[in-house]
């Protein structure tokens, strides 16, 4: 089944979907990172962090007067993935540290839609770097990775911003891993 990989970030209120509320929605298609999705939230609960305030830059306040219900969003997201996915092919969430982005939009298309159309699993851009260029964990975050991959440039924590940043770094990696496993060239002489 050919596949359509789709770069996903999610600005959320806390750590996790059972308490927290995902505030914005940004993703775009790996392949054509000009092709993208963007919502903003009206939050499901007051429970906040501040850490999570700090981050995104959104307010609660702002979120209340032009969000978008939580249903309608996830409904929004599930028209556009199939607006950019041909009939027969399957989409695949990709993002940074997938598995928060994941569970707060696995949780949020199971509440409101009873299903999730990318499945069950995720790409992940950390393990994937990890499982090219070995290393350690510590060297998967971004501090690391931005230098190299994306001319030093830091997430705008804005959804959509992200999931473009996300999927440049995720194609600059493919294409790393491919130049990787090209045979040298370099002929060794013989004496």
């Amino acid at each position: 089944m050919p596949e359509i990989f789709i770069s996903v970030d999610v600005e959320t209120a806390g750590p996790n979907p059972s308490g927290y509320s995902m505030l914005s929605i940004g993703a775009c298609l790996v392949d054509h990172p000009e092709q993208g999705f963007y919502v903003e939230l009206i939050p499901l609960s007051p429970d906040i962090t501040t850490e999570a305030l700090s981050i995104g830059g959104l307010t609660i306040e702002h979120l209340r007067e032009n969000g978008v219900e939580a249903g309608d969003a996830m409904r929004r997201f599930d028209e556009w993935i199939a607006s950019v996915v041909p009939e027969g092919d399957y989409p695949v969430f990709v993002g940074f540290n997938a598995a928060f982005d994941w569970m707060f939009v696995c949780d949020y298309f199971e509440r409101f839609l009873g299903r999730n159309p990318f499945g069950h699993s995720a790409l992940d851009i950390k393990s994937l770097y990890l499982g090219m260029a070995g290393g350690s964990w510590a060297e998967t975050s971004l501090r690391f990775l931005s230098p190299r991959y994306l001319q030093g440039r830091k997430l705008s924590h804005n959804a959509l911003g992200d999931a473009r940043d996300q999927a440049a770094l995720y194609s600059a990696i493919v294409s790393d891993a491919a130049q990787r496993r090209q045979p040298s060239t370099t002929k060794r002489s013989t004496s």
